[in-house]
């Protein structure tokens, strides 16, 4: 397993890198860039997500925010992540590694979000093929999950385009802008093929 999860590691060093991403732990001075990419976004993004607090965009709750994923990484329960561009490192979005069980499952839960300007361009896709990387390889996971609203098509679409299946539906499975809502429920194994982005080839 990764020896980078320990908590005397650089907290600004990415865990993930792509061919055009690098994702990493939160940082304090991520904040401006963090509170205006969600305030722009607010509105693509709610009908998908749980209700924001009112004291969701603080500096305040944000400095909070990197304390906890910084615990997380290094008890090794959930790897939240920003998305950035490699390049650029403009901010993109976020993505979650979470609910880490280990024992007899080997298995987490797998969320993101991506602001709503860098939406629809593949950064997504590439991201998530990442965290799978990171989680099958690095982490050393057997099983991946993820859900999404029945009517979150582009959602849908990226999660069996690398490799997920649809394995059921749970009714009232998470509270989404305020209302209990029914989810698709995705999984994939360590031991299943992934399609890599630049070829469509199986891994």
């Amino acid at each position: 397993m990764a020896l980078f999860r320990f908590a005397t590691d650089p907290p600004a060093r990415p865990l993930i890198r792509t061919q055009n991403l690098i994702m990493r732990a939160p940082l304090a001075g991520d904040y401006s860039a963090w509170a205006s990419l969600r305030m722009q976004s607010r509105d693509f993004l709610t009908p998908w997500e749980p209700v924001w607090s009112e004291d969701d965009l603080t500096r305040t709750s944000f400095r909070l925010r990197v304390k906890r994923a910084a615990r997380e990484i290094a008890s090794d329960e959930a790897y939240s992540l920003f998305i950035l561009d490699s390049h650029s490192e403009t901010l993109l979005g976020g993505l979650t590694i979470g609910l880490v069980r280990r024992g007899v499952a080997q298995a987490c839960t797998l969320g993101y979000w991506m602001g709503q300007r860098h939406a629809g361009k593949g950064h997504m896709t590439e991201a998530v093929r990442g965290a799978l990387d990171f989680a099958f390889s690095e982490l050393a996971l057997h099983r991946v999950e993820a859900a999404c609203l029945p009517n979150n098509e582009p959602s849908r679409r990226l999660l069996e385009r690398v490799g997920f299946t649809r394995e059921g539906e749970a009714r009232g499975y998470l509270r989404i802008n305020g209302v209990w809502a029914d989810h698709l429920l995705y999984g994939l194994l360590s031991s299943e093929p992934r399609l890599t982005s630049a070829t469509g080839r199986k891994l």
